[in-house]
């Protein structure tokens, strides 16, 4: 009987773990994020100052309005638009976060379909 009761302990300590959250951290500041595309490594570099993110991708600058949702969630809006599916939102949810870097998890708003993703604070 004892052992089962410290099993009982034990897992109710394990299942009590949450995955460090400071998002606080990640509204503002340089960030690079890294990703593969058919074998070939591209890599983002943005500015984020609360509301506003600054993109340069491929030579490329973009700017994208932010409205935050929460601490850990965002809503990323571009601000010119070139076409029809640049029109549509993202939602962005920051789902851990270390002293430089956080995984997340990203989608058109509205779909089910989500994908991850891990940047890191440059500056």
């Amino acid at each position: 009987m004892k052992k089962i009761i410290f099993l009982f302990l034990i897992l109710a300590l394990v299942s009590c773990y949450n995955a460090e959250h400071n998002c606080k951290d990640f509204k503002n500041g340089k960030f690079k994020f890294e990703f593969e595309v058919n074998g070939i490594k591209k890599t983002t570099l943005f500015e984020r100052k609360d509301s506003i993110e600054i993109e340069t991708f491929e030579g490329k600058t973009d700017t994208a309005t932010i409205r935050w949702v929460s601490d850990c969630e965002y809503v990323l809006q571009k601000k010119h638009p070139k076409n029809m599916a640049e029109e549509k939102a993202i939602s962005m949810k920051i789902l851990t976060t270390s002293k430089d870097s956080y995984t997340f998890e990203f989608g058109m708003v509205g779909s089910e379909e989500k994908q991850r993703g891990k940047v890191f604070k440059i500056e």
